[in-house]
């Protein structure tokens, strides 16, 4: 197979040419513009930040976005879909508000934002693709309706899937939150209770009430209950909820790696990253811990699989942040940082899925301007 082009640009700067001159830059070169977006309906698909969390991209960066796509013809819009688990992005209102919050209204970024999946997250198209996990994808409607769709991706950790970049954002993102249960549904959490120290967090975060104490005063799940969705695992300060990974694994990264090939299969897609303040965690948290690597650039491509494989190599080539959760980790040089942080995770499962189903291919051809 073709090696893709992954264009990169750095994070220096001088004068007449800030980050987002480079941004515009990097996207042009990349050739955004050979997308013919006349009088076509683009989503802009993008997270929008839980309040408290400040790793999320700026709006200032989708200003530019949507500018370049308003000059080219095109009615953008910026989009996410509500969650899955408890939180101020759970139902359209909440997540609305918690956008205008963060800086992304009309006004600031030039666009309206649209809640795809609705109000309650019921609203999805169910998108046939026939692949090895799923038959069929639900897609938050404002998406699956979208003539073009440009992802704009925080590059950064996950605790379930070792990293987000733009598979994740485009698959677990774009799906409603039936979707969403459907790709979690592999990875159930498992409480380590030697570890519990009875904090009670993880059950007030549980939307399904899912989490008790024990006798011993352990935390303890359900299983029926649980939907995998790992909001415990996020909120857990003490390394005692994890994500129960054996063959689960595998499966949740082929499943979101499915999900985004329904987003984007026949058609015009095109895709940002931004790896800079590449927290350890998802931007889902309502707070973010110090970055593992210092900012590095922003990177674009038409093959979501070889940005996020670029910027993965990018990451692990970067010199460690001391006092980072890297050092609390006793992080050693030439370890895969993101397998390190989150050491039950693979990673690389859901690049090579993407690259099976043709989504795109791990083999790129890294272009720095």
């Amino acid at each position: 197979m073709e090696k893709s082009k992954v264009f990169f640009t750095n994070m220096r700067t001088k004068p007449g040419m800030g980050i987002l001159d480079k941004l515009e830059k990097v996207v042009r070169k990349a050739g955004i513009e050979n997308i013919d977006f006349k009088d076509r309906f683009t989503a802009i698909k993008i997270h929008l930040g839980e309040p408290g969390n400040l790793a999320y991209l700026r709006p200032n960066y989708a200003t530019v976005i949507v500018r370049i796509i308003k000059e080219l013809g095109g009615m953008p819009f910026l989009t996410d879909s509500n969650t899955l688990y408890t939180g101020r992005r759970s139902n359209a209102i909440d997540h609305l508000q918690s956008a205008m919050e963060n800086g992304f209204n009309c006004i600031a970024t030039g666009c309206n934002v649209i809640i795809a999946d609705g109000l309650k997250g019921t609203d999805y198209r169910e998108i046939e693709i026939n692949q090895k996990h799923c038959r069929t994808a639900k897609i938050g409607t404002a998406i699956a309706d979208a003539d073009i769709i440009v992802s704009m991706n925080h590059f950064k950790g996950h605790e379930m899937t070792g990293f987000g970049g733009a598979i994740k954002n485009l698959g677990m993102g774009s799906g409603s939150r039936g979707g969403k249960l459907e790709m979690h549904s592999a990875s159930k959490p498992l409480i380590k209770k030697e570890k519990c120290v009875a904090c009670g967090q993880c059950i007030k975060s549980c939307a399904q009430k899912a989490i008790k104490l024990d006798n011993n005063k352990k935390a303890d799940i359900d299983f029926e209950l649980c939907v995998g969705c790992g909001q415990c695992v996020a909120v857990c300060r003490y390394d005692a909820a994890i994500v129960k990974w054996n063959e689960a694994a595998d499966t949740a990264n082929e499943k979101i790696s499915e999900y985004a090939y329904a987003v984007i299969n026949g058609k015009p897609a095109f895709h940002i990253n931004f790896i800079m303040n590449v927290s350890p965690y998802c931007d889902c948290w309502d707070t973010n811990d110090l970055a593992i690597v210092p900012d590095i650039g922003i990177a674009a491509s038409f093959d979501p699989v070889a940005l996020d494989k670029a910027c993965v190599d990018m990451v692990n080539a970067a010199q460690m942040v001391n006092g980072s959760i890297l050092e609390d980790k006793h992080y050693h040089e030439g370890e895969d940082k993101f397998c390190h942080i989150h050491s039950d995770t693979h990673w690389e499962t859901g690049l090579k899925h993407g690259e099976e189903i043709g989504l795109g291919t791990m083999e790129y051809e890294l272009i720095t301007l």
